[in-house]
């Protein structure tokens, strides 16, 4: 979204999400802020776009949005927790594959990333060897088991 305004006007992304009334009051500010309300509404539905009728300035129908969209600080406090709880404690799964996984990580590293937790590269890379080497000790240890005990069938 925001490249898309830029794309209008630079100014316009400012007016979305910084701009306070007092602001919109010097130079071209309401043309500005009307601008920006229509590339903000444009491509909302029905519903979404009655909510923001009530809207009087840009930054309003951007907060608006964003809460709809992303949750409150809260929510996303909460989501952040879990999905780094559930990297830390990333594994391969049985009978994934190392693409099946690492596309598995992927996505929950970029989720991270959108609630501003980045992982660096490095430490995906040492998570996904890190489950490659427990896969490789258990696989190891299965082999073993089978050959010391004898099958019953």
């Amino acid at each position: 979204m925001r490249y898309h305004i830029q794309g209008e006007d630079y100014k316009l992304w400012d007016i979305a999400t910084n701009s306070l009334l007092a602001t919109l009051k010097k130079n071209d500010g309401w043309e500005k802020n009307a601008k920006a309300k229509k590339w903000l509404v444009c491509g909302l539905g029905p519903g979404e776009y009655s909510r923001m009728q009530s809207c009087f300035i840009t930054k309003q129908i951007w907060d608006t949005l964003q809460v709809a969209h992303e949750g409150t600080t809260q929510v996303k406090r909460s989501r952040g927790t879990l999905l780094y709880s559930q990297y830390e404690n990333f594994a391969m799964k049985d009978g994934e594959t190392i693409h099946e996984m690492y596309t598995r990580l992927t996505i929950l590293t970029k989720e991270l990333k959108s609630l501003r937790k980045i992982i660096p590269e490095e430490e995906r890379v040492k998570k996904i060897l890190g489950s490659c080497q427990l896969l490789g000790k258990a696989r190891s240890l299965q082999s073993e088991n089978q050959r010391i005990l004898p099958h019953s069938h």
